[in-house]
């Protein structure tokens, strides 16, 4: 059927509700808008749904949700039988709009076809969720959110047994499955939550995450020193990580952290900021403003899942500052090893894991300790499956993962980016420096006199709809297929083309440009968004070079995607 054939059977099938129905003949003489609704399915990506809340099957909604759980239940049925369904689902949500209600359709859809559900009472972070697999020895998880997005989205991601994300293959077998089902009408569910196969977890797991969590601290004796003095302000910017993060700053014995009020609770509009994104200084603001009033050390931010952070410091001038991911995962590398490195020389293989977007001074800076480092393609799922590799084959151990979009995980509780053991490691960081007399800021700026002054940047473009993703892969093929001997003055060395599947890694659609003065960039499309990314990395002998050097290739980049 044509996307109007379909528009119109939503209106007239029994099967959707009168909600769904009133919303769509709101739109009736928008024939864009009907378009954009009904072209296409929501695509199930290889970590799951991400899109616009809305009627329609290019929209998330109840009944796609439903859609993608039934491909999931009808995997593990097929594959695990029921032995799979017995293990069961457990699934978490953010404070998103319709995050409850998606979650609590996804659990009564598994219950329908005979799988056993664990449910949260309430939002909890999505590492939790990755640790609360495991825990429950369920075969599946999934988190209702969408991350760091605008209010509008909303999104369905899932993991396997082994508390990652799910890896390509298994992806690939539930998208099998999610394509073979054309007639929403035939999707069956329970009709509450109610039901002996759904069951609502206490604070058990609660309790056992915030251990694991604690078990992380490397230094004990500087929180006993300086946490009651360091003063920490936290913000969760409306979103999950509220509660288990204070709660896990108090219990180690931080005792001067400040929540930003406003931002303290849930709040699906995200109503004091423009995009709940920590990579963005903006939703620092009223933090800042509190920070010059109370003389803060450091701030922290999350995103509504919990799984990204930010952090703000103050640099020589005095003023506040946002670090970026590389910087935060920079410091976190060099004191996670530099603080443990007795422990450490005893293990088999020390590797920490970063992605192949993501700095190099992470990786230098390890090696200088003897420490290995391992890339992996974009995305925190491929660095849960290189953890259970090395848990699996005992060849290497697994010391830290990171990534530039404000993505750390110190430990192996989790198999996913962690927003609360990062909180956790970054302020007995910051304790650490302010035991010396110094700050975060004064810290990195030893790393870069000691390595280099490298530096960092990420430029997106939005491409929204059928013509957006045209023009992305336009754009994707000109870079690949155009001999550029040079970008910005600067001779282009080596072209890695990671759809050819490069080092062993799973193929995927990303180019990277190596310089002769070491620089870097990167083009992929997002997998979760309607953009095209680009990734900017140079290194000199000042902070001033390296940044001349960082604007003149942007420019560079800029002038070649307008002329395409």
């Amino acid at each position: 059927m044509n996307f109007k054939s379909i528009y119109y059977d939503w209106i007239k099938n029994k099967y959707f509700d009168k909600e769904t129905k009133q919303e769509l003949l709101f739109i009736k003489d928008d024939e864009d808008e009907i378009k954009d609704r009904f072209y296409k399915n929501l695509e199930f990506g290889t970590g799951g749904l991400r899109g616009i809340i809305g009627a329609g099957t290019n929209r998330i909604n109840k009944y796609t949700i439903r859609r993608a759980t039934l491909g999931l239940a009808n995997n593990i049925i097929n594959i695990y039988g029921e032995a799979g369904k017995n293990k069961g689902v457990v699934i978490a949500y953010d404070s998103r709009y319709k995050s409850k209600e998606f979650c609590e359709e996804a659990a009564k859809t598994l219950a329908a076809y005979g799988i056993k559900v664990y449910i949260f009472d309430s939002l909890r972070p999505t590492p939790e969720l990755s640790f609360a697999v495991r825990y429950l020895n369920c075969i599946a998880g999934i988190v209702i959110t969408a991350s760091h997005n605008p209010p509008e989205y909303n999104g369905y991601k899932v993991y396997w047994s082994d508390g990652g994300q799910i890896c390509l293959d298994k992806a690939n077998e539930i998208i099998d499955e999610i394509n073979k089902i054309d007639d929403y009408s035939i999707i069956k569910t329970v009709n509450n939550i109610n039901n002996e196969l759904i069951t609502i977890l206490d604070n058990e797991v609660d309790y056992e995450f915030i251990k694991a969590v604690k078990k992380q601290v490397i230094n004990k004796d500087i929180i006993n020193k300086v946490g009651k003095d360091i003063k920490i302000i936290f913000t969760p910017i409306h979103g999950s990580g509220n509660i288990p993060i204070r709660r896990v700053l108090n219990e180690v014995g931080f005792e001067n952290v400040k929540v930003v009020k406003e931002q303290e609770l849930p709040d699906p509009n995200f109503s004091t900021v423009k995009y709940p994104n920590p990579e963005e200084k903006e939703v620092f603001n009223i933090a800042i403003e509190m920070a010059k009033n109370d003389g803060a050390d450091v701030i922290i931010g999350t995103d509504p899942d919990c799984d990204r952070v930010g952090v703000v410091v103050k640099d020589n001038n005095g003023e506040y500052i946002v670090l970026n991911g590389n910087q935060v995962g920079s410091l976190l590398v060099d004191y996670v090893i530099s603080n443990n490195l007795d422990k450490i020389k005893t293990m088999k293989n020390p590797t920490i894991i970063k992605t192949i977007v993501t700095s190099e001074l992470g990786s230098i800076i390890a090696k200088s300790y003897g420490v290995d480092s391992v890339d992996t393609l974009t995305g925190f799922k491929f660095m849960g499956e290189k953890i259970n590799e090395y848990e699996v084959s005992n060849e290497k151990t697994f010391i830290m993962g990171y990534e530039e979009s404000y993505g750390y995980l110190i430990g192996t509780h989790a198999r996913d980016k962690d927003g609360v053991v990062s909180a956790l490691l970054i302020s007995e960081m910051a304790a650490y420096y302010y035991s010396k007399g110094m700050t975060l800021y004064d810290g990195l700026m030893n790393i870069y006199d000691k390595y280099g002054y490298y530096m960092e940047e990420l430029k997106s473009i939005t491409l929204k709809g059928s013509d957006g993703m045209k023009k992305i892969d336009t754009i994707m093929d000109y870079f690949r297929c155009y001999n550029l001997p040079s970008i910005s003055n600067i001779n282009i060395v080596n072209i890695i083309d990671y759809k050819k599947g490069i080092n062993d890694l799973p193929k995927s659609n990303v180019l990277k440009f190596i310089l002769k003065d070491e620089s870097w960039i990167a083009i992929r499309p997002s997998g979760t968004e309607p953009k095209i990314k680009f990734y900017f990395g140079v290194k000199s002998d000042s902070l001033e070079k390296s940044n001349i050097k960082l604007k003149n290739i942007i420019s560079c980049i800029n002038d070649i995607v307008d002329s395409i």
